[in-house]
């Protein structure tokens, strides 16, 4: 004991040097960066060493606004600016031509590059993360999905049952969780569809609280501790992927029957590795179940702030009904769900920003309009800058579907990124979105308890879960 304590002072002391030298040994680096910058970048702050201007960036806002971070620097910079941003120096572009520029020259001038957490959390081989021809062949999986549900005369028949059961499990309910609801709605239905697991198994009952915390640890900060939501995230992914895997290897040793499902379909497939099939499956499930549940989350609240709005698509859906009688939802019902569709669907996309932006790496130096974007150097191409540009939507912030009635706004337009990653599910999660609201809007109304609304963090989460009041409609 006597021993440790004489080493205290030693202890102490190294600890500082070593402080010191860390210090030193990210200051001078920064220092000479700043002093080596190439001319002709745009403006901007690269704020602290390492951190940069991250926390500032990633501080949680309305996310039918483009909060403080953006609002500031593009005052101070300009809508294209200079930054530090997830350890590296980057350009910000609220700029929707530069946007476009980037989407359009995927694998050409610039390239997928999300930070080593993201990896970390989602794996090396998700769609996300990958790139080039790896990420071209697997992204064909994802959009095989999405042609086999499109073609299955049942798909819609699925969708409108699982809806269906939903509402009825409401009818003695005074108020719900709607944030909750809405994702176990699409949770059940895509595990379905993919894996042809029931909601009632408990296994689908697992994967579906490992997804919550997956989702919570996506933009933590990735320090794998026990305890944080990052290690916790990991850990969440790993059981996911375990559960997926065991399935696989049931169904390819030959003990599983053959349910016609989607995994029997990659199953089928034998020019991919048993690691990307379990990883295909991972990112459907996880793409067909939270953003699908946040854009139904977003009309819904969206909706309550718009009476207008909510009594035509009301409207809408009555017309649908007494066309329909008795009879179940079809293909040729959803075409003609035109206000559903181009009005309100597209509006809440642009209002709430779903995908915020997403995150590019320069392959080389790039001219555009007089500023340099240097080789190496990371894009973050802000989507919602165009949905909330004034200059481009009369009172941006505001749900406004009428909006819509000028095609010319479409050209603004990226709620599901472009280009070669342009989101391959994303018709599907409008399918859904437009049954769900069918059923909703004919069988209840609703009201929103207490103060709540969307937070981009930069995923979108409501404040409090959107808990809302229902009240059963009378059937016409």
């Amino acid at each position: 004991m006597v021993g440790v304590v004489f080493l205290l002072p030693l202890i102490f002391v190294l600890c500082l040097l070593s402080g010191l030298v860390s210090v030193f040994l990210f200051l001078v680096p920064a220092y000479l960066f700043v002093k080596l910058e190439p001319k002709n970048l745009p403006d901007g702050n690269m704020g602290w060493p390492i951190i940069g201007e991250t926390l500032g960036f990633l501080k949680p806002h309305k996310s039918n606004t483009l909060g403080d971070f953006l609002q500031d620097h593009c005052s101070r910079y300009g809508r294209i600016f200079k930054s530090h941003l997830f350890g590296h120096p980057t350009i910000v572009s609220c700029d929707h031509d530069l946007n476009m520029f980037i989407l359009q020259n995927e694998e050409r001038l610039f390239q997928c590059s999300y930070p080593k957490s993201i990896h970390g959390v989602l794996g090396n081989l998700s769609l996300l993360c990958v790139v080039g021809d790896l990420h071209k062949r697997l992204r064909s999986y994802a959009l095989n999905f999405t042609n086999t549900c499109k073609s299955k005369v049942e798909y819609i028949n699925d969708v409108d049952k699982l809806t269906i059961s939903l509402m009825e499990s409401w009818k003695n309910k005074k108020e719900v969780i709607f944030c909750e609801e809405v994702k176990k709605f699409t949770f059940n239905f895509i595990v379905k569809q993919i894996i042809s697991m029931d909601a009632e198994e408990a296994e689908a009952t697992t994967i579906l609280e490992d997804f919550h915390t997956f989702m919570k640890g996506v933009v933590s900060l990735p320090l794998y501790i026990p305890g944080t939501a990052y290690a916790k995230a990991v850990k969440a992914r790993l059981r996911i992927y375990s559960t997926i895997k065991a399935i696989i290897r049931e169904r390819t040793e030959g003990h599983g029957i053959k349910k016609g499902d989607y995994l029997d379909a990659l199953l089928s497939n034998s020019s991919s590795s048993d690691e990307e099939k379990v990883s295909i499956v991972l990112d459907l499930l996880l793409g067909g179940y939270e953003t699908t549940s946040t854009l139904i989350a977003l009309i819904v609240y969206f909706l309550s702030h718009s009476p207008h709005a909510l009594q035509m698509l009301k409207e809408e859906h009555q017309a649908t009904r007494k066309r329909k009688q008795e009879e179940a939802l079809n293909w040729e019902d959803y075409k003609q769900m035109e206000f559903t569709q181009n009005v309100v669907i597209n509006e809440a996309l642009r209002c709430g920003n779903v995908v915020k932006f997403v995150h590019r790496k320069a392959l080389k130096d790039v001219n555009f309009k007089g500023f340099l974007i240097p080789s190496g150097w990371k894009v973050l191409p802000i989507f919602a800058a165009a949905h909330l540009d004034p200059s481009i939507h009369e009172n941006a912030t505001e749900f406004n579907p009428w909006r819509w009635n000028s095609q010319v706004k479409v050209k603004n337009y990226a709620p599901f990124s472009g280009g070669l990653r342009l989101c391959p599910g994303a018709e599907i999660g409008k399918i859904e979105t437009a049954i769900f609201l069918h059923h909703l809007v004919l069988n209840f109304r609703w009201r929103i308890q207490g103060v709540d609304y969307p937070l981009s963090k930069p995923y979108v989460e409501f404040l409090r879960g959107l808990q809302i009041e229902l009240e059963p409609l009378e059937m016409n």
